[in-house]
C-alpha cells in the first residue's frame, strides 16, 4: 500500500501496488562466520501533493520507500483508459528512459498500482518552465540562451535516436534551481524507423522498433499534434512524414521569443495561418529596439525557413548560439548590416523631416554598434551629437521646453533675492526728509509686484514677458521719482536686462528689446514734460539740476541714502553678471567635455 504523508493509509484512488519484491534477504559479511542477513524495505511509494494534471494523466510528489528518494509519480487518471491512451502513456515513459541525457528527465520505474493505472516515476524537478522565466521580462538573456543551448543538445541526442519531439514550446522546458536544464512531455513524440548511423567514429543505435509511433497526425480525430504558435509548416499541412525540421522550427520560435521578448505568431488558432504565411521572420526587425545580435537574429531566421530542407540541425543552431556566447562576431555580416543602417540614418537625416532626426541616430548608433571602426558612422553620430539641427524635433522641443523651464525658475529665485535687496534701502526711511509719501508708496508696490512675479515663475517655470516688461517698465517710471530719471534708473534698468535678454521669447524678438528699452529711456522724461509727474530736472544758469519728487530738503543722510542706493544697484547687477556668465561658462565647458569624451570614443583610423 502506499501511504501519504501523514502515515495514514491513502484511500483507493491513491493506494499502488508495485510488482516487484516485498521482500528481499541478502547477507553481509561474505561467506564466514560473521555473515548478518538483513531485509531490503518494502518496494512502494508514499504519495504526496499533486504536482499537476492533464486530460489522460496526473503527476504526484513521492517517497520511494525503499531506495529513500524523492520522485515525480505519474500515472493515469483511469485504470480503463482507451488504448490508443495508454499507448501513449507507456510510450512516452519508455522513450524518455531510452534517451539518455542531461536535459532529459530520467525514468526510474515503471508499473501499475492496484486498480490496474499504469504509472511511471521519474527525478521530481525543482524550478519553472521556461514560459514563467519569459513572462517576467527581466531575465539576463544569456542565461535564457545558455539554457536553450542545452536544450538544442537534448533534441539533438532525440533525433540522433530517432525521436521527434513534436510539441516543443517554452512551457515544455524547465530551468532547475541550480542550473539544471529539462525538456519535458514527450507524450507525442513521433519514432522514425529503426536505423544504425555512424557517429564520429562509435555506433548509435536509434530507438528500437519495440516502440510503435503514434499512427496518423492526430490524436483524436481532427485534433493536430503540438501546439499552435510552434508547429511548423508542414505540422499545419498535416503531412504524414514530419521529421526531425519541425523541431528545428520550434525550437527557432523559442529563440524568437527569447530575443525578442514576445512570440513568433499570435495565441491559438490565429497562429495556424500566421505559421503558413510568415516565413524566416527576424527578431531584429520586429525588436530593432533589444539591440539583438546578428549573428543570433540570423540563426533564428534559419530554424524558421519555409523549407524543411535548408533548416539547420538542432545541434548546428545550438552550436550557432553556443559560438555568440563564446565570442565569436560574423564580422563580415556585422559590416554589411552597419552599411545598410548607415544608409537607412543618411535617408531620415536627408528627408528633411525634424522629427525623423531621432530615427537618424538610432541607425547611426547601430552601425556604429555593429562595426565599431567605421569611421563614416562615427562622423555621423559625431554630427549628429554635436551639431544642433536647423529644425528642431518635436520630442526635442518638448525636451527643451522642460529646460527652459527649469532655467527659468532659476532666474525667478535669483530675481525675487534681488528684489528682496531693494528692501534693505528701507532702513533710511527714519532718517530721511521725506515730503510725499504715495510716489514713495508706489516704489514699493512696484517692488512687491516684481517680487510677486518672479515668486511665481519659480514655482510654475513658466514666465509671461508682457508682465515682466510692464512691471519693469513701471517700476523704472516709480524708481525716476527717487532721484529724476537720470540716478538710480539707469543702473536698475541695466539690472532688469540681464534677465529680461535671457527669456527665450524675448531673446528671439531682439526689436522688442530695443523698444522697450527706449521706452525705459523716454517714458519718465515724456511725462514730466507733458506735466504728468512733476518735473525733476532742469537747466539754471548753466547748470544741470537734479531733485526729489519724494524727499524734502538734502542733507547728510539723504546723501548716503543715495549713494548706498546706488551701490546697492550696482552691486545687484554684478551679482546678475556673474550668475549669467557662470551659467554659461558651466554650459560651454560641459558640451566641450562631452565632444572631447565622444571624439575619444569614436574610431579616427583612416576612411574605409
Amino acid at each position: 500500500m502506499v501511504q501519504d504523508d501523514e502515515g495514514g493509509t491513502r484511500a483507493a484512488a491513491n493506494a499502488t501496488t508495485v510488482d516487484a519484491d516485498t521482500e528481499a534477504t541478502a547477507v553481509v559479511g561474505g561467506d564466514g562466520e560473521g555473515a548478518v542477513p538483513f531485509e531490503l524495505p518494502a518496494a512502494g511509494y508514499q504519495l504526496g501533493s499533486l504536482i499537476g494534471k492533464g486530460g489522460m494523466g496526473e503527476v504526484v510528489a513521492a517517497h520511494d520507500q525503499r531506495i529513500g528518494r524523492e520522485v515525480a509519480f505519474k500515472r493515469m487518471r483511469k485504470a480503463n483508459a482507451g488504448g490508443d491512451a495508454l499507448a501513449r502513456f507507456l510510450r512516452e515513459a519508455r522513450i524518455q528512459a531510452r534517451l539518455d541525457h542531461p536535459a532529459i528527465v530520467p525514468v526510474y520505474d515503471l508499473g501499475k498500482d492496484e486498480e490496474g493505472r499504469p504509472y511511471f516515476t521519474m527525478k521530481r524537478l525543482a524550478g519553472k518552465t521556461l514560459a514563467e522565466y519569459l513572462a517576467e521580462r527581466d531575465v539576463p538573456r544569456q542565461r535564457l540562451l545558455r539554457a536553450f543551448v542545452d536544450v538544442c543538445l537534448a533534441v539533438e541526442l532525440a533525433h540522433q535516436r530517432g525521436v521527434v519531439h513534436r510539441d516543443l514550446k517554452p512551457s515544455n522546458i524547465m530551468l532547475g534551481d541550480f542550473g539544471e536544464v529539462y525538456v519535458l512531455d514527450w507524450g507525442v513524440a513521433r519514432v522514425i524507423a529503426r536505423k544504425r548511423r555512424q557517429t564520429g567514429g562509435m555506433i548509435a543505435d536509434m530507438v528500437a522498433d519495440d516502440i510503435d509511433s503514434i499512427g496518423g497526425d492526430a490524436t483524436v480525430d481532427g485534433a493536430l499534434l503540438g501546439t499552435p504558435g510552434y508547429m511548423a509548416p508542414e505540422q499545419v499541412r498535416g503531412e504524414l512524414d514530419v521529421g526531425t525540421p519541425a523541431d528545428v522550427y520550434a525550437l527557432g520560435s523559442i529563440l524568437f521569443e527569447i530575443l525578442a521578448g514576445e512570440s513568433l505568431h499570435p495565441r491559438g488558432h490565429a497562429a495556424l495561418a500566421s505559421t503558413l504565411t510568415m516565413m524566416g521572420e527576424e527578431p531584429a526587425k520586429r525588436r530593432p529596439e533589444r539591440g539583438i545580435a546578428p549573428e543570433l537574429d540570423a540563426a533564428c531566421a534559419s530554424a524558421l525557413q519555409a523549407d524543411p530542407k535548408v533548416r539547420p540541425t538542432a545541434r548546428a543552431l545550438g552550436d550557432r548560439v553556443q559560438q555568440y556566447l563564446d565570442g565569436d562576431r560574423d564580422m563580415e555580416r556585422r559590416r554589411v548590416l552597419a552599411r545598410e543602417h548607415l544608409a537607412n540614418a543618411r535617408d531620415a537625416l536627408d528627408s528633411g523631416d525634424a522629427d525623423r532626426r531621432a530615427d537618424a541616430m538610432r541607425e547611426a548608433g547601430r552601425a556604429l554598434a555593429l562595426d565599431p571602426e567605421s569611421t563614416e558612422a562615427a562622423d555621423l553620430v559625431s554630427a549628429l551629437v554635436i551639431e544642433p539641427p536647423k529644425q528642431m524635433p518635436a520630442e526635442l522641443v518638448g525636451e527643451l521646453a522642460k529646460v527652459e523651464a527649469d532655467r527659468a525658475r532659476v532666474r525667478g529665485r535669483r530675481a525675487f533675492s534681488g528684489y528682496m535687496t531693494l528692501l534693505l534701502l528701507s532702513a533710511f526711511l527714519p532718517f530721511l526728509h521725506i515730503e510725499h509719501w504715495v510716489p514713495l508708496a508706489l516704489v514699493y508696490v512696484c517692488v512687491a509686484a516684481l517680487m510677486g512675479v518672479s515668486w511665481m515663475t519659480y514655482r510654475t517655470g513658466k514666465i509671461i514677458p508682457v508682465a515682466v516688461l510692464v512691471g519693469a517698465l513701471v517700476t523704472a517710471i516709480a524708481f525716476s521719482r527717487l532721484a529724476s530719471p537720470f540716478v538710480l534708473v539707469p543702473v536698475l534698468m541695466c539690472g532688469a536686462l540681464l534677465p529680461i535678454t535671457n527669456i527665450p521669447w524675448l531673446n528671439d524678438r531682439p526689436w522688442v528689446v530695443y523698444l522697450w528699452t527706449l521706452l525705459v529711456a523716454i517714458v519718465p522724461l515724456a511725462l514730466e514734460w507733458t506735466g504728468v509727474l512733476p518735473g525733476t530736472t532742469g537747466l539754471l544758469d548753466g547748470n544741470f539740476t537734479l531733485r526729489s519728487a519724494i524727499f524734502g530738503r538734502a542733507g547728510t543722510i539723504d546723501m548716503a541714502a543715495l549713494v548706498a542706493a546706488n551701490a546697492l544697484f550696482l552691486l545687484s547687477v554684478a551679482r546678475f553678471s556673474l550668475a549669467i556668465g557662470r551659467d554659461r561658462r558651466d554650459v560651454l565647458r560641459q558640451v566641450t567635455v562631452q565632444a572631447w569624451h565622444l571624439g575619444k570614443l569614436l574610431p579616427t583610423s583612416p576612411r574605409k
